[in-house]
């Protein structure tokens, strides 16, 4: 039954505009930033002071691309199980697929799959298109911490994915879901984060636990940032988001009506 039903999904899928062109908008966002960052990069070392230059990390070039293709990570999940409530056909496929663990598996993988095989090409492509920008200041896939980064990089992707969709499915709107995660994560979290005492706390939102492993933030023993927890500890406060969101949702799902 939860084959047919993901079957169902890709037919849905393939119709919904909006939910492709964000796939598409990921892949632009993620190269072409790392692209960008690189280039201004490369450009502005030389003029950088000493102690600037000593601090300067070029895997953390490689993420600024990821860090901005979430948005349509983001915007994709939220269409897959959004667009239902929206347009209102969720009455017809939860009428076609009453067990509603079935549906909700189903809309899961609809959403993780594209996302996560996406990554595996993406993330090591915005890696190369980056320090290839950076010229003589990048390094090399052998270069230390390269191998945490790609994979952390796709698992921030696809758990944010995750995240989104479980948040959508408690909200049952994608109005609701994009007017809150959009604004906290690329607005709020990042200005909460540079509050000392809000701070504290800040640094536990999804997009801020992952950021450690993205080298966007540091661990403990890094004193430039201020963070309690490593890189792969960070990835384990994401995916605790994004399974209490998932269970939420299927809660929500399965004791609302359509």
């Amino acid at each position: 039954m939860t084959g047919m039903a993901l079957a169902a999904e890709w037919i849905k899928m393939r119709t919904m505009r909006g939910a492709v062109w964000a796939l598409v908008a990921t892949a632009v966002l993620a190269v072409g930033f790392s692209a960008l960052i690189g280039a201004s990069m490369r450009g502005s070392y030389d003029d950088m002071s000493r102690e600037r230059q000593e601090d300067f990390d070029a895997l953390a070039m490689s993420s600024f691309g990821i860090v901005m293709a979430q948005l349509a990570v983001v915007v994709f999940a939220i269409l897959v199980i959004g667009s239902e409530y929206s347009s209102g056909t969720i009455r017809a496929s939860l009428l076609a697929i009453p067990r509603r663990g079935h549906f909700f598996t189903a809309k899961i993988l609809a959403a993780v799959l594209p996302v996560a095989a996406l990554g595996i090409v993406v993330v090591p492509v915005s890696f190369v298109v980056a320090q290839a920008a950076l010229g003589p200041y990048g390094v090399s896939f052998g270069a230390e911490g390269v191998p945490r980064l790609l994979v952390g990089g796709w698992l921030y992707m696809t758990l944010m994915a995750l995240f989104a969709l479980g948040l959508t499915t408690v909200l049952r709107s994608p109005a609701r879901a994009l007017g809150l995660m959009l604004p906290l994560f690329f607005l709020g979290s990042q200005g909460l984060g540079n509050v000392p005492v809000v701070g504290a706390v800040a640094q536990y939102l999804p997009d801020q636990a992952g950021a450690v492993i993205l080298h966007m933030a540091g661990p403990p023993e890094d004193m430039k940032f201020d963070r309690d927890f490593g890189p792969w500890a960070g990835v384990g406060i994401l995916g605790l988001w994004a399974a209490v969101a998932l269970a939420a949702g299927y809660r929500v799902l399965g004791r609302r009506d359509a």
